[in-house]
């Protein structure tokens, strides 16, 4: 039998030798395993890790940073597993996680796992329209809650729930301060064996739907699963991690969570008000970090200093999200020494594919199928294809990391069911195995790391009484990479004006979460339709693409930033 710690030890050991890992890695047996009493427990028993710090937080710019080692770790989410229990929560309840990079997301994650709570990660960012879905469709019991986010729960039925607000500086009516989980024992005894498929996270992301789809994992799927994603970023027991991405994100679980923690590896966080690439490049040099992963974004804002100037102790550098550009490589290589490695996976899944160390890495590819992950690249018809869509193999080949399946509102799943999983990601492969990503099936894009919806965006604007038609399409960012743009076909008798863009514009606002919203409207006369009636969102993005403004599809264009007003109906949270 494989078990967590075999397997775990071989990819370790294989860590540079890429075919053996590839070709004789087995994922452990789905036996019952609680990963944070049977592992993460453990490594804060053993002597070689008991005392190093598991987390590790510097608050910019004060510069107070906050240290806990797996012991620490253990014992205080033992006691917040011990304060959830006791107000009535179980096996099986599921719990809204509303918080940033503070302590108690960690020591809540935990927690949960070992009550067998299933965790429901959301962002600080999101309004309370978006909240109250949350809440309905997870079918959410508790939540947990930064002081900043108790006014949104307001009007949203939340009296039923059990409410935990983290950090408070003053009473809130039916909320519990988070800090009387101090006060709880030491010691947890669970209620019993956690089973592998008990599950265990269940997260909202964007799709080809209004709403976003409900992904739901099991106790085995992301704890043991980032096991790929451990090797991928080339992890090794003692390491300094920092991933840059927000919590209530998959990859925040990725690289803040499991896989550093998979390899005994510090979780390095480090908070800004705002991002400063040059405070963040001067705390990685002086704070010792090792491996870094962040996404292309960042890594565009990074470039923009001189980062031969900062001295650095990193050995592993890598990007997800979004493809590279080999200049950002090139500069990266000059300065450090160090090549960039992609990676690439879903939130339905762990690090399929990717660049891992001792690979020779293929510039403007998202690397080759990882340890565990039997891929394919199939055309429309199912059939192997050069360019196609990535499409997983299940049955006896289905891999650990791979989603239970979508959650539907009757509670079943589905998507991950079958002989195979359709990723809806279209590639290109050579004749290497290298993975080159091409775009989505259903639209689906990126902004600054994030996944966006058109039809989501859409289905907001056509909510407005001047917006007849809508089609939301990447327009080209320096920055960003892309940022959600629309092409509009107003009402009968309302004009392409400013007026009217504002007024679009504001309904936005008020509805969407800062990361998501608009940035651009195109007020145009007329959308690109097929024979059939749908809107051709591939000739508005080629319109984008190529800035072509000559096109007889175009019109009245407005910026965001050209309207002072929308500054005051700003929802709470920072921009992406």
């Amino acid at each position: 039998m494989t078990t967590f710690q075999d397997a775990r030890a071989f990819l370790l050991k294989h860590r540079t030798d890429y075919d053996t890992a590839v070709r004789d890695f087995r994922w452990p047996d789905p036996v019952p395993f609680n990963w944070a009493l049977d592992w993460f427990d453990e490594l804060a028993k053993a002597s070689d890790s008991r005392d190093r710090a598991a987390l590790w937080i510097v608050d910019a710019p004060s510069g107070n940073e906050t240290k806990l080692s797996f012991a620490d770790l253990s014992r205080r989410s033992n006691q917040v597993a011990n304060f959830l229990r006791a107000q009535g929560l179980k096996r099986g309840d599921h719990l809204l996680l509303l918080l940033g990079n503070v302590v108690p997301l960690w020591e809540t994650m935990l927690a949960a796992m070992k009550l067998g709570v299933v965790v429901i990660p959301a962002t600080t960012l999101l309004t309370p329209d978006e909240l109250r879905d949350r809440l309905d469709r997870g079918r959410a019991r508790a939540v947990i809650a930064t002081q900043d986010q108790v006014t949104k729960f307001a009007g949203l039925g939340s009296e039923k729930l059990v409410r935990i607000v983290v950090g408070a500086t003053q009473a809130h009516d039916g909320w519990l301060p988070f800090e009387e989980a101090a006060k709880a024992p030491e010691a947890f005894t669970p209620d019993g064996p956690t089973n592998a498929d008990d599950p265990m996270l269940l997260y909202f992301t964007s799709g080809t739907t209004a709403k976003p789809k409900l992904v739901r994992h099991s106790q085995r799927s992301y704890p043991v699963g980032h096991l790929s994603t451990m090797y991928w970023i080339g992890l090794k027991p003692g390491d300094v991690h920092l991933n840059i991405s927000s919590p209530g994100w998959a990859k925040h679980a990725w690289s803040c969570f499991f896989a550093p923690w998979n390899a005994g590896a510090t979780v390095f966080v480090v908070n800004q008000p705002r991002f400063d690439a040059k405070g963040l490049l001067a705390t990685i040099g002086r704070c010792g970090v090792t491996t870094l992963c962040a996404p292309p974004t960042v890594w565009r804002l990074f470039i923009q200093e001189q980062l031969a100037s900062f001295k650095v102790s990193l050995r592993e550098v890598c990007g997800a999200g979004e493809p590279l550009n080999p200049e950002v490589i090139d500069q990266v290589q000059a300065a450090w020494g160090l090549t960039i490695r992609d990676g690439y996976g879903q939130t339905e899944t762990t690090a399929l594919a990717g660049n891992s160390p001792g690979q020779k890495v293929k510039v403007g590819s998202m690397g080759r199928p990882l340890p565990g992950y039997r891929v394919q690249v199939t055309d429309n018809d199912g059939h192997a294809a050069t360019e196609g869509e990535v499409t997983l193999l299940l049955g006896a080949d289905r891999p650990a990391g791979l989603m239970q399946g979508y959650q539907g509102d009757d509670g079943k799943l589905g998507g991950a069911d079958g002989a195979i999983y359709r990723s809806g990601d279209v590639v290109f492969t050579d004749e290497k195995g290298y993975l080159t990503f091409v775009g989505r099936t259903d639209d689906v894009f990126k902004s600054s790391d994030y996944r966006i919806s058109p039809f989501e965006l859409e289905s907001v604007l056509l909510e407005h009484d001047a917006v007849a038609e809508a089609a939301v399409v990447p327009s080209p960012d320096p920055i960003r990479l892309a940022i959600p743009k629309a092409y509009v076909l107003l009402v009968a008798g309302v004009e392409r004006t400013p007026e009217t863009a504002l007024s679009i514009f504001k309904h936005l606002h008020t509805r969407l979460a800062p990361f998501k919203r608009i940035r651009k409207l195109e007020l145009v006369t007329e959308l690109p339709k097929t024979i059939s009636g749908k809107i051709r969102r591939v000739q508005l993005r080629r319109l984008e693409h190529d800035d072509n403004r000559g096109d007889a599809l175009r019109g009245a264009e407005f910026r965001e930033e050209e309207f002072p007003e929308l500054q005051k109906v700003r929802t709470s949270g920072s921009e992406s």
